[in-house]
């Protein structure tokens, strides 16, 4: 799955449009290296997203297309 939509499917980030300049701007790192909003994410993968001061880092456990919003706590581990 892309980047930019595992973000916003997992409810990291609220909207696509917003995951995607985040990427563009180099706040997203996927495994330690910063990624484009096309680059696959899967299950073990660890994300970092800069926002400001704060840096929030996480590890993925599964990769859906869809998920309900109760659930999607259940696609990342909060490191």
């Amino acid at each position: 799955m892309r980047l930019d939509k595992f973000l916003k499917v997992s409810r990291l980030i609220k909207r696509r449009t917003v995951a995607n300049e985040a990427c563009d701007a180099g706040r997203v790192s996927l495994n330690d290296k910063v990624a484009r909003a096309s680059a696959e994410v899967k299950a073990g993968d660890t994300i970092t997203i800069s926002f400001g001061n704060r840096e929030t880092k996480v590890r993925v456990l599964s990769v859906q297309e869809t998920v309900r919003k109760e659930d999607a706590d259940g696609m990342v581990e909060y490191l």
